[in-house]
């Protein structure tokens, strides 16, 4: 039997009870079945179905052109891979904006159609009334303050966020609020560590870094900077564990050497 098979089902409860635990929580980004597959078995908690996709998939410059039925495929893909880990898809630009009542028509299709178990949605405080909305129809919500990557326009770019007393007691205020509008987890994106610190300790609900320092109660990267497979820029806070963006490039060369040589495929290879 697995190491998979042999652990309990990830639910948002037993999330929120890693909190309780002082158990960190390990989060990462897929976008296909193979990549769910692997990540789940891994042993990964929460398996996100990120807007990231938009770039590191699709090869935009931003997260805004994704649509919903995009998000929808990729997690449909992700679901058939994903046994044990709890999975999260992202809401996309202006599927949660406009009215309460489409959020939660956006969210109910992730996850009848698609599987999801919770969604993702950025934004403070004037998120508050659709996230409870939300949560009243079923749909577990994560959070998420901080640098919000669908807001590029408006925040004028990927700086860091709540640099000042401010914007930090802002920030603070949002995640009470979202807290209180019924969040199960809330995502700091590219905020000072002492920030974080302090977010992570008012709250009991559970925080899920990315570039916000060692204090969260867990940590989520995008899986695709994590591996060295997008090397279109590289983000301080995106520590590589492989480089497997240049391995495949050097295994893909060697592949054509060999086709090209006559080395391949050879006589064992043949019928």
């Amino acid at each position: 039997m697995s190491a998979t098979l042999e652990r309990p089902k990830i639910t948002v409860p037993a999330i929120m009870a890693m909190k309780r635990r002082g158990e960190k929580i390990a989060m990462l980004t897929a976008y296909d079945f193979l990549f769910g597959k692997i990540l789940d078995e891994a042993g990964v908690e929460i398996i996100l179905v990120g807007d990231s996709s938009a770039m590191v998939f699709s090869g935009y410059d931003t997260t805004l052109p994704i649509t919903l039925d995009e998000i929808i495929y990729h997690t449909r893909a992700v679901c058939r891979g994903v046994k044990r880990a709890l999975l999260v898809a992202d809401m996309p630009f202006l599927s949660y904006q406009i009215s309460p009542e489409e959020a939660v028509r956006n969210a109910g299709r992730l996850l009848k159609e698609a599987g999801a178990e919770a969604v993702k949605i950025e934004g403070g405080a004037a998120t508050a009334g659709t996230i409870h909305r939300m949560v009243e129809a079923g749909i577990p919500v994560m959070g998420h303050l901080g640098l919000t990557p669908q807001s590029v326009n408006a925040l004028g770019g990927y700086a860091l966020q709540a640099a000042n007393e401010e914007a930090a007691k802002k920030l603070l205020d949002d995640a009470r609020r979202l807290q209180d509008a019924g969040v199960f987890a809330l995502v700091l994106e590219k905020i000072p560590a002492t920030l974080a610190h302090e977010v992570t300790t008012a709250l009991n609900v559970p925080t899920i870094g990315i570039g916000a320092g060692p204090d969260c109660d867990g940590q989520v990267l995008v899986t695709h900077d994590m591996l060295g497979l997008f090397e279109k820029f590289k983000l301080k806070f995106a520590r590589r564990y492989a480089e497997l963006g240049q391995t495949i490039r050097e295994a893909a060369g060697q592949y054509v050497r060999d086709v090209k040589t006559n080395q391949f495929p050879n006589l064992e290879e043949s019928f």
